[in-house]
């Protein structure tokens, strides 16, 4: 057997997002089952090194993981100056990481973020120019499609389940704790605007490739968008104004005829199985997909109400619906993605969800936002180079 280490500069782990899903559940995972296996006895060894601002919190995690302590740092410029680091990842707040990666770009590494790529389209499109031209791979995270749910749902499309798609549904959120009687589950900076903040920004380049990838690409896009809470407290207990959207409520078009409607809300109060489901009707059949799961109803199947308010229902319309089987092992969704991406960079295999892939989702939520203070449905031109 060989094992070929890659150095992986990951900037941002000691936030919730790149701690928890990317260090610990993807590369750490990795290495807990012994690497990642190229074939003919090969193995990839990924060997994080973990950059931020807080060298303290930076050193902790690596005692806690049994990482070398060498293998920390504040200063990203001496991280991408080293010739042994093959990768740049960024889990940074979205107001650093163009900067960040243009700095990568330019070192020569292989670049995997998180997104949103950069705060304008014009930012995403130029890094996605710049590591074209550079010749690195790049990679966006779009975690969404390697859900067990939306591959159930994939499953589907691909067998024809559906017959001719009509439309997608989507509503996604919960109540995200205003901070002053029970801590909030998100960062503050997320209801600032002037920080990066809202859930357009965070959402929209989510559902654009969702719906891409599952159905086709995004034609138009009409949004209203609220801040449904105007006022929160942050980590020290202080209240502040929030000016970013917490809510949004979008109409997209897709190719083929396909109509999508996903609300989008951290002020809502959750009465659905997940946090996260995607009802798509055709006409042969409809669909329910969450985060795990995913449930059928064939039109052999389809019951046949009829409105009468004056009679109470005498029939669970949700027990008339079918569970899809697993039928796989199911990874988690993130390390799924990331052993693709470094299955791209040390094999050049095929890899898809690219820095352009990225500029599309921040295309989407510009858009989106511009539709919202316009009261207009915009077109969504198709990306290039």
């Amino acid at each position: 057997m060989t094992r070929r280490v890659v150095r992986i500069a990951m900037n941002g782990v000691t936030g919730r997002m790149g701690y928890r899903q990317h260090l610990v559940r993807s590369i750490l995972a990795i290495r807990e089952q012994g690497g990642l296996e190229l074939g003919d006895g090969d193995v990839l060894w990924p060997e994080p090194v973990l950059v931020g601002r807080r060298e303290h919190a930076l050193k902790a995690l690596a005692e806690r993981h049994g990482l070398d302590p060498a293998a920390v740092s504040c200063d990203l410029d001496a991280v991408l100056a080293d010739e042994s680091v093959e990768i740049y990842f960024d889990a940074q707040v979205t107001s650093a990481r163009e900067a960040a990666i243009r700095k990568a770009i330019a070192a020569g590494k292989h670049v995997y973020t998180e997104k949103p790529t950069a705060t304008g389209l014009e930012g995403a499109l130029d890094l996605a120019r710049l590591a074209r031209d550079a010749g690195v791979k790049h990679g966006v995270v779009q975690d969404k499609l390697f859900l067990p749910g939306l591959l159930k749902l994939k499953r589907l499309i691909d067998g024809g389940f559906f017959g001719r798609i009509l439309s997608v549904r989507g509503e996604f959120g919960y109540w995200v704790f205003e901070g002053d009687w029970q801590p909030a589950q998100r960062p503050s900076w997320n209801y600032r605007a002037e920080d990066g903040g809202g859930i357009v920004v965070d959402m929209f380049p989510h559902w654009e490739y969702v719906l891409h990838e599952l159905f086709g690409p995004v034609r138009t896009v009409q949004a209203a968008t609220a801040t449904h809470v105007p006022q929160r407290w942050d980590e020290q207990g202080k209240p502040y104004a929030a000016t970013a959207d917490d809510a949004a409520y979008g109409i997209f078009q897709l190719d083929g005829g396909i109509v999508a409607q996903i609300n989008s809300s951290w002020t809502v109060r959750v009465n659905r199985d997940e946090l996260v489901e995607f009802q798509v009707d055709g006409t042969e059949g409809s669909a329910v997909a969450g985060l795990r799961t995913c449930r059928v109803q064939h039109r052999s199947a389809t019951p046949k109400p009829v409105w009468n308010p004056d009679l109470p229902v005498t029939e669970s319309f949700r027990d008339q619906w079918q569970e899809v089987p697993d039928n796989d092992v199911f990874d988690n969704g993130f390390k799924a993605q990331w052993e693709l991406f470094l299955r791209h960079v040390a094999l050049d295999e095929p890899y898809t969800w690219d820095l352009l892939a990225g500029a599309r989702g921040v295309q989407l939520a510009e858009l989106g936002l511009a539709s919202a203070a316009e009261g207009r449905r915009l077109d969504v031109p198709e990306l290039s180079l």
